[in-house]
């Protein structure tokens, strides 16, 4: 089978460096690896994505020097088939529709940790929706938006055996999932996890590279893929690019994204060499220093 692993950005502003070194460590490995690196747009959030920011991020990496054996795959373009995977999980009876808001979630929180006798501490969603009698259910349907959640108890029995994920040395991790996830948003349709195991399927992804803060996804994936008959890629997690104080980079921060730095006239060439060479991945130039910044990347050996 020919190993395929892929970058997928959300265009929610600017590629800032911590995206540049994703991209570039997920090139870097499939060169290694002889293997084809794609590229896929996760726009679904339309409530946050903007065409302007998938345009910048096409320049901006073409800057980087990334190239692709692909076109693009926009996830925005693909909604029929979350939709159809979403019925079907209804159809399989694992899924399950949530008026909760995050004000009543909270507030069922808080009453279940001060109920008497309540000696465990409360799950992250209480399940008042999973409860709710048929009829009041269809009922709400017809009149108050929802979400759909994931009916994890079920969906586990379903499976019928522990989740787990495998990463590039072949060894097998353990994964729990206590409560259930919101897998269609009430506001979009749909949800960054369903769409994300869907488009691994279809594009064959065999290894999935990504940040070590994206570890906590890892549980209800496997669970979809395991429901849905999805094959299962190997996983792989790599350091975060963080500031002097050890934090990790977002884009709010100054002098971090790729059209800044294009901007002050880095070099693509030197910022490569920097984020694949420099030991600690520390970027400690918190202001939009051009000077400051050459230097930092002059001094990577």
């Amino acid at each position: 089978m020919p190993v395929r692993t892929r970058f997928a950005p959300s265009p929610t502003g600017l590629l800032h460096i911590g995206n540049a070194y994703s991209a570039l460590y997920c090139l870097q490995w499939a060169e290694q690896h002889q293997a084809s690196c794609l590229l896929r747009i996760e726009d679904i959030d339309h409530t946050r994505c903007r065409s302007k920011y998938v345009e910048a991020m096409l320049e901006d990496l073409a800057w980087l020097g990334m190239q692709w054996p692909e076109e693009p795959l926009l996830q925005s373009e693909r909604l029929p088939l979350y939709r159809q995977t979403l019925d079907r999980l209804r159809r399989m009876q694992v899924i399950y529709p949530c008026f909760c808001t995050r004000r009543d979630i909270q507030e069922e929180i808080r009453r279940m940790a001060t109920a008497p006798h309540r000696d465990d501490p409360p799950p992250h969603y209480p399940g008042t929706c999973r409860r709710l009698p048929p009829d009041e259910r269809q009922w709400k349907m017809a009149r108050q938006p929802f979400a759909w959640r994931l009916d994890t108890n079920r969906a586990l029995a379903m499976v019928g055996e522990p989740l787990c994920w495998h990463d590039e040395q072949g060894r097998t991790h353990a994964l729990q999932l206590e409560h259930d996830i919101v897998i269609a948003r009430r506001d979009i349709g749909i949800s960054y996890h369903l769409a994300t195991v869907i488009d691994d399927a279809e594009q064959r992804i065999t290894h999935i590279i990504r940040g070590e803060d994206l570890r906590d996804s890892l549980a209800i994936h496997r669970l979809l893929q395991c429901l849905l008959g999805l094959p299962e890629p190997v996983y792989i997690h790599h350091r975060l690019v963080r500031d002097a104080a050890g934090r990790r980079l977002a884009k709010r921060h100054a002098g971090t994204t790729l059209r800044s730095l294009r901007d002050m006239g880095i070099s693509a060439g030197a910022l490569r060499h920097f984020l694949l060479n420099s030991p600690d991945l520390i970027w400690p130039a918190e202001r939009a220093d051009a000077e400051r910044i050459r230097h930092l990347l002059g001094n990577v050996r």
